[in-house]
């Protein structure tokens, strides 16, 4: 904390979903402007400054200050004014962090806030307080490499360096087999988000085996040259 009395300090985890919500297009204007907000608070701007860029007052920015301090990223959702912020039971909580640790039942692969609150018949401000709050974030995805060979680091930071700090006049060339669509399947297991850890794949994967367009042609051709040759001593 710095002597600029308007500076406020954020969690990695908060600055980067205010990052998120400020970036967006899809949220209602009303989150995108409180999250600028915040993050100019917390960059050391003057309620001066944020009045003059986000033509706004400085009784708006005290009082969305003022609900951040008090219950952080939940504080930030809108209401009407002299209303109390809306707590989710213990029993939607408990419904919303089970369900988004599930997989979509309608084909999809991750979770929104606002898919989960028709799937659930909650508002999307709740699902999206709740998820804060329990640090699961299932618009992430990492993917991680487990190997067991004794020399991956040192086979790892010969092809890096080749990518980082080439030789002079070198030119590197990357090649995977793809000769046709294949079969995978992952290596490593799926690891499933969590609070705090978003959900992980691995890098590798099986290959169950392919059909080359051009072998299939050559079999073709072998098998009616065949047929024709047998036809002919008829």
């Amino acid at each position: 904390m710095t002597g600029n009395r308007n500076l406020l300090t954020l969690t990695p985890e908060e600055k980067q979903d205010l990052e998120h919500w400020a970036q967006s297009r899809t949220l209602p204007a009303g989150d995108v402007f409180r999250a600028r907000l915040i993050l100019a608070l917390a960059e050391g701007q003057s309620y001066r400054e944020i009045e003059r860029s986000m033509h706004t007052s400085a009784a708006t920015i005290a009082r969305w200050r003022t609900r951040f301090e008090q219950d952080r990223l939940a504080g930030l959702e809108g209401r009407h004014k002299g209303s109390q912020p809306r707590i989710a039971t213990a029993t939607v909580q408990a419904r919303v962090v089970r369900r988004v640790q599930q997989k979509p039942n309608e084909g999809s692969t991750h979770w929104s806030c606002r898919k989960l609150s028709r799937q659930l018949g909650v508002s999307k401000s709740t699902v999206q307080r709740i998820l804060t709050q329990a640090r699961l974030k299932p618009h992430r995805l990492e993917r991680y490499l487990a190997s067991d060979d004794p020399n991956f680091e040192s086979k790892a930071a010969d092809i890096i360096a080749l990518y980082l700090d080439p030789p002079q006049h070198a030119a590197v060339f990357c090649v995977d087999e793809k000769t046709a669509i294949q079969a995978l399947d992952r290596l490593d297991p799926v690891l499933p988000l969590s609070p705090g850890r978003a959900e992980r794949h691995g890098f590798e994967y099986y290959r169950h085996g392919t059909l080359s367009l051009y072998a299939a042609l050559d079999e073709d051709r072998a098998g009616r040259r065949q047929d024709g040759e047998t036809a002919h001593q008829c």
